[in-house]
């Protein structure tokens, strides 16, 4: 380890280390790449106050077991849950009801939702084996036999849904398969964990369902799990045992936080609009013309569209383009940097010369 690399380490603990911590600094120590325990605050999760994380970090992690208690459950099988009564559910609230509020009719939309994040989660950084091992610290929540709860492995590989299911992304339907189809490639081609154990893609596979079910409006779109791997990967490999056993909590807010900023990317009905993905792919060509005018030249006159390139770089902040280590490492600066996206925005340019 350098000199250098020592300094502004102990540069960072000191930070930290004050009742208040001072942002210019820590930005500039996290845009050098210096980011334990930093995220949290760049993400506008922790306070500056240090006297404030404790309380405020037993609020929300209490405040997401909340959430799966209520939304990770099987509708018309816990009783308690549901609050009505057997024959309530037998003849107001059963499978085939068509009312759209029915609970059983909110089930398998959900399913139609968690089926294709179930796709996407196991395939989440396939050349690392990170994502396939076991979590040290289960969700024994829901893990735990005498609860009433189901994990969403066996929600998933137990769903008897007749109707088809819908793959979505952001231009809407793109495929329509049966969930009772499976491949090589989908449930066997991991190995299966033991009872009491699960895999850290089951995790984030959580935090993308309990996301979707408070955001109605956008729901999942293919690529977030893109998105919350990294952010994923940081809390479960801290140095601190605390941040490791809380990863799953903690990462739900910082995403949650990330995807206030950038969810606009993901909705197709804004893409020409001035916060929409179409405006920031004519921006990073606007930004190539002032940095580099030959090189946008001749990316004009051979008809190059920055959307071919471009979309993918932006929606998912070049998560698809590097190794995930090296992601961290630009994340540590894209998110330290006061107009993080103008940041993107000159990285892309960087990128094309």
């Amino acid at each position: 380890m350098s000199r250098l690399h020592q300094s502004r380490i102990a540069d960072f603990q000191e930070v930290l280390g004050e009742p208040t911590v001072a942002l210019a600094k820590l930005r500039d120590l996290c845009f050098s790449g210096e980011r334990p325990g930093g995220e949290g605050i760049l993400l506008n999760y922790l306070p500056l106050e240090k006297a404030l994380w404790s309380s405020l970090l037993k609020k929300q992690r209490d405040l997401y077991s909340q959430f799966l208690k209520e939304m990770i459950i099987q509708p018309g099988i816990a009783k308690a849950n549901l609050g009505v009564s057997r024959e309530d559910v037998t003849l107001e609230d059963h499978p085939l009801n068509p009312n759209p509020d029915s609970r059983w009719n909110t089930y398998f939309k959900d399913n139609e939702v968690l089926l294709q994040i179930d796709k996407d989660v196991r395939r989440l950084y396939p050349d690392m084996a990170f994502f396939q091992r076991p979590t040290d610290y289960p969700c024994l929540l829901i893990l735990d036999p005498q609860n009433e709860f189901e994990t969403l492995r066996k929600r998933v590989e137990q769903t008897t849904l007749k109707s088809q299911t819908v793959a979505r992304n952001r231009s809407g339907v793109t495929n329509v398969s049966s969930p009772l189809k499976t491949t090589p490639s989908s449930l066997s081609e991991y190995e299966v964990l033991p009872n009491g154990c699960e895999a850290h893609w089951e995790v984030v596979e959580r935090i993308l369902f309990i996301y979707a079910k408070l955001n109605p409006g956008i729901a999942y779109v293919q690529g977030m799990n893109e998105i919350v791997g990294p952010l994923y990967y940081t809390f479960a490999t801290d140095p601190n045992s605390e941040w490791k056993e809380h990863a799953e909590a903690d990462t739900f807010f910082c995403f949650t936080n990330l995807m206030a900023e950038i969810r606009d990317n993901f909705i197709k009905s804004l893409d020409d609009s001035q916060c929409g993905i179409t405006y920031k792919m004519e921006k990073v060509y606007s930004t190539l013309k002032e940095k580099d005018v030959e090189l946008y030249l001749k990316l004009q006159e051979q008809n190059i569209k920055p959307q071919f390139f471009a979309f993918r770089w932006l929606t998912l902040l070049l998560s698809q383009e590097f190794l995930l280590p090296d992601v961290i490492r630009i994340w540590d600066s894209l998110f330290a940097d006061d107009k993080r996206f103008d940041f993107l925005l000159l990285v892309c340019c960087a990128m094309l010369t």
